[in-house]
């Protein structure tokens, strides 16, 4: 089936130029430098003209985005995204489109824990069925995440070697404790080399401060001040430990201004050739929107231990200035979503989290490249914007190169997504698609909006269009 999307404002991390772009058969079969479909319109199932779906002009056709980092509440979660289990995943995957994702990296703190390769493989397929997103479960480091020994991870084959799979066994493209660091080096380490040999990053959620913090902890200091040296002590702990082991590390949601100068210079440390332990060494890391846009006064006025709670927390507006710099000087490899949803009374009681897949580009997009009319110049462009929200997180899971996704190039998968840059909107969590409604962007203006979104060649969110709910069989 052909499919042609003419009058486009066409852009990923290489490109910016009005253009047409063919799809067939779900692969993306022409990338034009041009405004029209031409004879490429004759025998199209349908043509898609981006001049007729925003007044300001043409709309922007982008790779659809890839999260290294959310939350799908399944299992054990069914009442944040539920009722049930088949909803869980519904809702999550209906709200993931709606936001412009495709492909997901989910956290492994559900209940039971994902330590095994048959339940990540169960879930996966599971959101297979659905036909929305291509969700890659994350395994745990440790059985049952406590830190004692390790899963099933030193069962798996090497990625590498099998191409992704053998004998039908799931192999995550990430390794991950979630927000429960390792505590013993020993065991932290053999995790690292375990996942050196299968050839996946292990996402490194920073928080094991060791004595310095506990100390502030029971001396009462508030949470905005143990929390940073939880994750500034964490994040130095962890890339000593990855030069030792070799391995890519990968650190998730960095939100201080000094966890990112650690990284900054490891990174060039790295690419000195000074790391003279850590052969193979690979260090990279992500943001989340909430940080790059909100401070902790938000935190403050949305309550810090209910709606406005989140770990790590809002930071000072150094800290969010420091990360702005760190993304457009490179230092920071993705933009994800850490989209952890929850009920109206698990907020209340304090659990951490917000609901993020829906405004994620229109957060990004607001703070870092629309053109306000201020003095200052936008952070990025939007070639860099599409790179961190798709062919760089895309690359740093295997999911980048000659048929994979993340850019607009003939060959690569079509997941794209189609976006109004020109128009703003109030954001309102009641007509969200996830059933979690926590979100710290409630009643703000954000500019850029999610027309639709495409997997595969094949239309999974439509703005102009009711969502209908897919049939319990295909569940």
């Amino acid at each position: 089936m052909r499919i042609v999307l003419k009058n486009f404002r066409v852009v990923d991390e290489e490109t910016d130029m009005p253009g047409t772009v063919v799809i067939e058969g779900g692969v993306i079969a022409g990338v034009l430098p041009d405004a029209s479909g031409g004879s490429h319109e004759k025998d199209a199932a349908f043509v898609i003209d981006g001049s007729r779906l925003c007044g300001g002009g043409s709309a922007a056709l982008m790779p659809a985005f890839v999260d290294l980092h959310a939350h799908f509440r399944e299992a054990g979660f069914q009442d944040k995204e539920g009722p049930f289990p088949s909803e869980v995943l519904e809702s999550a995957s209906l709200s993931a489109v709606a936001g412009g994702f495709t492909t997901v990296v989910c956290m492994a703190n559900t209940k039971p824990v994902i330590d095994t390769p048959e339940r990540a493989a169960v879930i996966k397929s599971r959101c297979n069925a659905l036909g929305l997103v291509d969700l890659y479960p994350v395994m745990s480091l440790t059985k049952g995440m406590e830190g004692r020994e390790l899963s099933r991870i030193s069962a798996l084959p090497s990625r590498k070697d099998t191409g992704g799979s053998k004998g039908g066994s799931y192999i995550p493209r990430m390794l991950s404790e979630d927000g429960k660091d390792v505590a013993s080096d020993d065991l932290f380490l053999a995790a690292m080399k375990e996942a050196k040999r299968i050839g996946v990053p292990i996402s490194c959620h920073c928080d094991f401060g060791g004595q310095q913090a506990q100390a502030a902890k029971q001396a009462g200091q508030p949470r905005s001040v143990y929390s940073r040296m939880e994750e500034n002590n964490a994040v130095r702990r962890v890339i000593e430990l990855g030069r030792q082991a070799g391995c890519h590390i990968h650190i998730a949601h960095v939100s201080t201004k000094e966890a990112v100068q650690a990284i900054r210079e490891a990174k060039a440390g790295a690419k000195a050739g000074r790391d003279a332990l850590g052969g193979g060494f690979v260090l990279t890391c992500e943001v989340m929107p909430h940080n790059l846009c909100l401070t902790e006064d938000a935190a403050r006025k949305l309550g810090e231990e209910t709606w406005g709670r989140v770990n790590p927390p809002l930071r000072g507006e150094d800290d969010r200035n420091a990360l702005i710099h760190a993304v457009a000087d490179g230092t920071i490899n993705a933009i994800a979503t850490d989209h952890a949803p929850h009920s109206n009374a698990d907020k209340e009681a304090g659990s951490p989290g917000f609901s993020a897949f829906e405004t994620a580009f229109a957060a990004a997009f607001t703070e870092l490249v629309r053109d306000s009319g201020a003095a200052a110049a936008p952070a990025i462009s939007m070639k860099r914007l599409s790179s961190l929200m798709s062919a760089s997180p895309a690359r740093l899971i295997g999911l980048g190169g000659a048929g994979g996704r993340g850019r607009i190039l003939p060959g690569m998968r079509a997941d794209l997504v189609i976006v109004d840059t020109e128009s703003s909107w109030i954001v309102e969590p009641e007509s969200f698609k996830t059933r979690g409604k926590n979100s710290p962007f409630t009643g703000l203006e954000l500019s850029g909006k999610v027309l639709m979104t495409i997997r595969g060649g094949r239309v999974v969110f439509d703005a102009g269009k009711p969502l209908v709910k897919l049939p319990k069989e295909k569940l």
